[in-house]
């Protein structure tokens, strides 16, 4: 007499709802345990905010370009011609002048006339960009209640920076700067200029692409330093991590502007102290091929 077919299959259907359970709640821990660690770490020390996509289908929008802007005028240039004593001349004295700069974070009140920073932004604004874009906006902040209100955001973020997103090694690096969460210069300081990226710019027949759009405006902030240089205002370059997207918003900039860079700028404070620093020699930064 034959056995039963289903007394013989229990042992083999049991076996199977066991791995099957198993892998389920596998699958469950690990899935819980990844929520956990996304609770823990609140945000990475890198700035979200600056990742240099441009939010759209590159391809796509590159066939809307107006047919005038692929085609440009193009006119005679005839630059100042120099001879060898006055470019070396030259070449000496402006290098003497950037070499006194440094980062300076105790400012005076003193007002600084606007005609000068409008001056200074256009010096910046002549910088070269990828394919002519210009993709940079400078905000000028100098109304006192904005810069209270830029200041507390930098301040609550650079906390958080400081005790948990920057890491021991970093903070350690930068003490022999005296320099921490508190940001009271960004109260002081006659003007807050932040420099934002265009990640793309806005057409009536779609967006714009901004090649290279955050080497040109770094580019054009290495001018900005220069020109504040040159007529005797200080500053200091500041990153403000996992601010971008709430500064952005107090200032009602546009999503496609992204926070690259915050400088305070007016004249020293009295009495004012550096770290003393030392440049690396060109032997150090220079190769000659």
């Amino acid at each position: 007499m034959p056995l039963p077919l289903f007394p013989l299959l229990t042992p083999i259907i049991i076996a199977i709802i066991c791995i099957y359970a198993a892998a389920i709640w596998k699958n469950t821990r690990k899935a819980n345990k990844s929520k956990t660690e996304e609770k823990v770490i609140s945000k990475p020390w890198v700035d979200d905010d600056l990742k240099d996509g441009t939010e759209f289908n590159i391809q796509q929008q590159a066939s809307k370009q107006l047919d005038e802007e692929i085609t440009a005028q193009h006119i005679p240039y005839s630059p100042k011609h120099y001879s060898e004593e006055e470019m070396m001349r030259r070449a000496k004295k402006f290098y003497e002048l950037m070499n006194k700069r440094r980062s300076v974070r105790f400012f005076s009140d003193e007002p600084v006339p606007r005609e000068v920073i409008d001056y200074v932004i256009r010096t910046a604004g002549t910088s070269p960009s990828g394919a002519h874009t210009e993709p940079w906006t400078f905000v000028v902040v100098q109304e006192p209640e904005m810069k209270r209100q830029v200041r507390e955001i930098i301040e609550e973020e650079e906390e958080i920076n400081y005790k948990k997103r920057m890491g021991q090694t970093w903070v350690q690096d930068i003490q022999k700067m005296r320099t921490n969460w508190t940001k009271e210069y960004l109260e002081i300081a006659p003007y807050l200029i932040l420099i934002f990226k265009q990640v793309y710019g806005n057409l009536p027949s779609g967006k714009k692409i901004h090649y290279y759009n955050e080497i040109s405006v770094s580019i054009s902030c290495g001018i900005l330093l220069a020109a504040l240089q040159n007529v005797g205002l200080v500053t200091v370059t500041t990153t403000p991590l996992n601010c971008g997207p709430r500064l952005r918003a107090l200032l009602e900039r546009p999503v496609n502007e992204k926070l690259l860079l915050l400088l305070p700028v007016g004249l020293p404070a009295k009495n004012v102290t550096v770290p003393d620093f030392h440049r690396k020699p060109l032997t150090d930064i220079m190769v000659l091929v």
